[in-house]
């Protein structure tokens, strides 16, 4: 898609931004504003997949403004580019066991329609699951080396069935065939035991263990819980998962898979997001969601002692990976004031290599913001986490404007990452306040289940309590707060302005929902191991609660709306439809407000080319700063102008 671009000069702004403990005499300091242009030249990188040889990795990389997939040498080194697709992102899922044919996926530009290829060592790119419609998940190799395991719903839309392919011809056989709704979630290399879930609700699910030989299913949680499957023994003996039974927090259980005896393996004061072990068994990764931060443990299996990991300084680790002969590991290293950049470590030489340098190299490091989690009483007295974005060039006498910023979900968590558009605002002048509501996970069952049948309520409440926050601290305009979100934050930032119309003095809703009831009956069918969980925390549109789904869906309640509002769209979202975004703008226009309408053709269920994120988050800004910045009009003097779209 061809769009015009919006583009600012990069201007230098001197700001007091610093008092002095002593004297109090006002320090100066130069912070560079940069364009979006700038901000966007910067390069995504995901994956990591070594070679059989090790010498190379299999990555996604957007430099060229859209997703494709490239090799790099393990120890740094020129990217060769594998595909150069200009339209359909694709992406890096592992290099073949024993050759260096690739494993990739791409969807229909945001369709979420995944299907797996690979690219064969002549340079041919084949669809290996080439079902019309039907979706296709990598589920890993096989112990032989010779055959993958994949999921699709090809049989059924509504269910994924577990496959195990043939890397030679490609042909495939089933090997669990889902009729009840599960989901699948891990196997062991013996092919023997099926790790199954089925959800109860938003936060808890059944665990399954599936014995192919007997053809026993056995449950394996006692007590109402969330339970996640996580991996199998190598010698295929036990099972490990995560629970929160009798806890506020996931912690990590084994279960013998003869004795069905469970033991607890790991537990911290913080959820544990995820457990498992390296291709021989040698080394447990744990991952811990420790306030909205990774940590990450390794831990050899022997002798149970930590592997000790490179040191970044104020950088985290944020993933790793290990090769197939465990002697290389990958790790994505950033945080909320740095983009992550993928290093290597071999782990016998003890040689660190930085693969990546993705920050564009006009931005100075020092011009990012390092983000500070706070904590604000609600209305009720409930703690509410936030993470908090402070621009450097505000203070006391330059007090600036702020968002509150909603994650989506419903269920999300907005985490100590770096966000490109986050980080843009900030620069721009812009505080930002993420606000972790009751229902954010990461916080214990109790919070996030608090916000039940409760949505556009208490949630919106601790919205609203955020700008309270912003509006107490001295470098704050506490006259000028808006509300921003995606998705379900989205929904709570036209629900702030419809049944909050006086508390947000703007509204920037990126593909939220505006009518619960389609939005619940238009579930694609692949999610209908969990439609009846989300129907139990958001309510059924297909019985009484239909009018209570009425009731907080802002598309009914379009005239309460006065404050300006930006909308921003993917034609292609099958999560949220266009339909709901057309409507929202047509209802809120009739009021006279001021409303802008960006409509991308080739994005779905948020925006990943390049050339649309600039035009999205530059229009985002213009926006801010016309209704934000300046001066606002004075009551009944909002202007009724709109602001026309120049998508094509």
């Amino acid at each position: 898609m061809k769009s015009k671009i919006l583009v600012l000069l990069i201007v230098l702004c001197v700001y007091s931004c610093k008092e002095d403990k002593k004297d109090k005499d006002l320090a100066q300091r130069e912070v560079q504003l940069y364009t979006i242009e700038q901000f966007m030249d910067n390069e995504g990188v995901g994956g990591g997949s070594f070679s059989s040889d090790n010498s190379k990795l299999l990555i996604s990389s957007n430099r060229t403004g859209i997703y494709n997939v490239y090799t790099v040498p393990s120890t740094g080194g020129e990217m060769t580019a594998i595909t150069q697709s200009d339209s359909t992102s694709y992406f890096a899922n592992s290099y073949f066991p024993k050759d260096d044919r690739m494993l990739l996926n791409a969807d229909g530009n945001g369709d979420e329609i995944n299907h797996l290829y690979v690219k064969e060592l002549d340079g041919t790119l084949k669809d290996i699951t080439p079902v019309e419609g039907a979706k296709a998940s990598f589920y890993g190799w096989a112990k032989d080396d010779k055959h993958l395991y994949y999921g699709s719903n090809k049989r059924d839309p509504r269910f994924f069935d577990v496959y195990k392919m043939s890397i030679e011809d490609y042909s495939s056989e089933m090997l669990y065939q889902n009729n009840d709704g599960m989901n699948f979630t891990g196997m062991s290399e013996d092919e023997n035991y099926f790790a199954l879930s089925k959800t109860v609700n938003t936060n808890d699910s059944d665990l399954y263990i599936y014995n192919a030989s007997t053809k026993e299913t056995i449950k394996v949680n006692d007590n109402l819980s969330a339970n996640s499957a996580q991996d199998f023994s190598k010698d295929n003996s036990k099972f490990y998962y995560t629970t929160d039974d009798g806890s506020e927090f996931s912690y990590l259980m084994s279960y013998d898979l003869e004795s069905k005896e469970k033991k607890k393996v790991v537990e911290k004061s913080w959820d544990i997001l995820g457990s498992g072990f390296t291709s021989k068994g040698t080394y447990m990764v744990v991952y811990v969601n420790e306030d909205g931060k990774n940590a990450i443990e390794v831990t050899d299996t022997k002798t149970s002692k930590p592997l000790e990991l490179p040191d970044f300084g104020d950088k985290s680790i944020t993933s790793v990976s290990f090769s197939d002969d465990e002697q290389w590991m990958r790790m994505y290293v950033g945080g909320s004031n740095a983009p992550s950049d993928l290093y290597t470590y071999n782990l016998e030489t003890k040689a660190q290599h930085r693969i990546t340098n993705v920050l564009n190299e006009d931005i100075n490091p020092k011009d990012l913001v390092t983000a500070k989690v706070i904590r604000y009483k609600s209305f009720d007295g409930v703690e509410i986490p936030a993470i908090y974005y402070l621009p450097h060039q505000a203070s006391e006498d330059n007090k600036v404007p702020a968002m509150v910023w909603v994650h989506g979900g419903p269920g999300g968590q907005t985490r100590q990452n770096f966000s490109f558009l986050i980080q843009y605002m900030v620069n721009q002048g812009y505080a930002v306040l993420a606000v972790n509501n009751r229902g954010s996970s990461g916080y214990g069952k109790t919070f996030f289940q608090m916000d039940d049948r409760n949505h556009g309520e208490k949630d919106l409440q601790d919205c609203v309590e955020g700008k309270n926050w912003l509006a107490t601290q001295p470098k704050i305009d506490g006259d000028k707060i808006g509300i921003i979100g995606g998705s379900y934050g989205g929904y709570m930032t036209m629900a702030a302005l419809t049944y909050t119309p006086e508390e947000f003095d703007v509204g920037v809703n990126l593909f939220g929902v505006t009518n619960w009831m389609r939005t619940m009956k238009s579930i694609p069918p692949y999610w209908e191991s969990f439609r009846e969980a989300l129907y139990k925390e958001l309510g059924d549109p297909y019985s009484a609660d239909s009018v209570r789904l009425k009731r907080i869906s802002p598309l009914f309640h379009t005239d309460k709306v006065t404050k300006p509002l930006i909308v921003l769209q993917g034609a292609q979202d099958p999560r949220v439809l266009q339909v709901e975004s057309d409507e929202i703008v047509a209802g809120v226009r009739k009021n006279g407000v001021p409303v802008e309408y960006v409509l991308f053709e080739d994005e779905g269920h948020g925006f990943i080319k390049k050339e649309n994120q600039i035009e999205a988050y530059g229009k985002i800004v213009k926006f801010l700063d016309k209704y934000l910045k300046e001066d606002k009009p004075l009551d009944g003097e909002i202007e009724s102008q709109e602001i026309e779209s120049e998508s094509e």
